[in-house]
Formats: C-alpha cells, sequence, structure tokens
C-alpha cells in the first residue's frame, strides 16, 4: 500500500516545500495522545531517518517512520476548507473508531511507539 495525496494536499504540501529550501518532503505518522490513543501528524522532513519508508508523488516525497507506518499505511491525505483557511484531513482505513472531539483515534493495532 501507500500514502497518498489528493490533488489539494499535493498542491499544498508543494507550495510549503517551495518556501522552505531545506526540507526533503513531508513527514508524516501518528503519536501517542489524546482520549483515543492516536493523533495523526503531519510536518516538513528535514531529515530522511533510519527505518523511514519513503513514497513518492507527483515529486514529492513522503516520510513515515517504522512505528507508524503500521498505523498509517493506506492513508490518503486530503484538505478540507474552513472559514478562515484550509486544514488536512486524513483518511485512514486503518481507524477504527474517533474520540467524541475528533482529534484522536483508535485501531486494532497497536505498534509501541
Amino acid at each position: 500500500m501507500a500514502v497518498t495525496l489528493a490533488p489539494a494536499a499535493l498542491a499544498r504540501v508543494q507550495r510549503f516545500l517551495a518556501s522552505d529550501g531545506s526540507a526533503l518532503g513531508l513527514r508524516f505518522g501518528v503519536t501517542r495522545t489524546g482520549c483515543s490513543g492516536w493523533q495523526h501528524f503531519a510536518d516538513l522532513a528535514h531529515d530522511q531517518r533510519e527505518g523511514d519508508t519513503v513514497f513518492e508523488q507527483d515529486g514529492v516525497r513522503i516520510f513515515v517512520d517504522a512505528a507508524s507506518l503500521p498505523i498509517v499505511d493506506g492513508t490518503r491525505i486530503e484538505v478540507e476548507k474552513q472559514r478562515l483557511g484550509e486544514q488536512f484531513v486524513f483518511h485512514n482505513p486503518n481507524a477504527a473508531d474517533a474520540c467524541g472531539c475528533g482529534e484522536s483515534f483508535t485501531t486494532e493495532l497497536l505498534p509501541q511507539l
């Protein structure tokens, strides 16, 4: 499988990369947090770390650490427009449930992070 960017998300990441010449791509994964246990994160990647899996889409590299990969594999990243801006939205097929506020999610997989 892979992690993919919808067209609007791809364009947004390309704009971020163009404004930061030292960035190699997008770093995507999960952290333990919230009431349900996991939260997605996306940031510019400035290095490739040991164990990273790197997906590439239209010249944009997406770096995913080994612990996050089983949880995010198959995720499609999209952009949702809101009144005052935009935000990434993660369509993760591994998410089993989400907390009431939508900030964190659970999964059947329980890797150690």
